[in-house]
């Protein structure tokens, strides 16, 4: 089996070819470095993705402050987390990379926020 994707680690974007061997190992080619060969193999056995939103926040300057996941979570939890993410309200201030929830759905990725908000009254 075989699979042209794009690598979207970085904004290089390489045309990555992965390939199933017959032992069940990956080979991936057109990649210029180590990264687009671990996105290659995850891509077939387990997508993952950064995923970045807002919350709402209480006393801050705007009504919502962006977030982002620390690292990539499986892509079948994202829908549930933008869920998630919907009933979430905290109150400002909030520095740039303060935790907002903490093992988000047991994956053991956090939510951070992505900007600094100073409290309004």
């Amino acid at each position: 089996m075989e699979k042209n994707i794009t690598c979207i680690v970085c904004p290089v974007g390489c045309r990555l070819t992965v390939k199933k061997n017959e032992d069940k190992t990956y080979t991936v080619t057109g990649n210029t470095c180590k990264r687009g060969e671990k996105y290659g193999v995850e891509e077939m056995t387990a997508p993952k993705r950064m995923v970045t939103s807002t919350v709402k926040i209480k006393d801050g300057a705007l009504r919502l402050v962006p977030v982002k996941t620390s690292d990539s979570i499986p892509k079948e939890l994202i829908f549930e987390l933008m869920e998630l993410l919907d009933d979430v309200e905290i109150e400002a201030p909030v520095m740039v990379g303060d935790i907002i929830v903490e093992n988000v759905l047991g994956t053991g990725i956090n939510i951070v926020a992505s900007r600094d908000m100073c409290k309004v009254s």
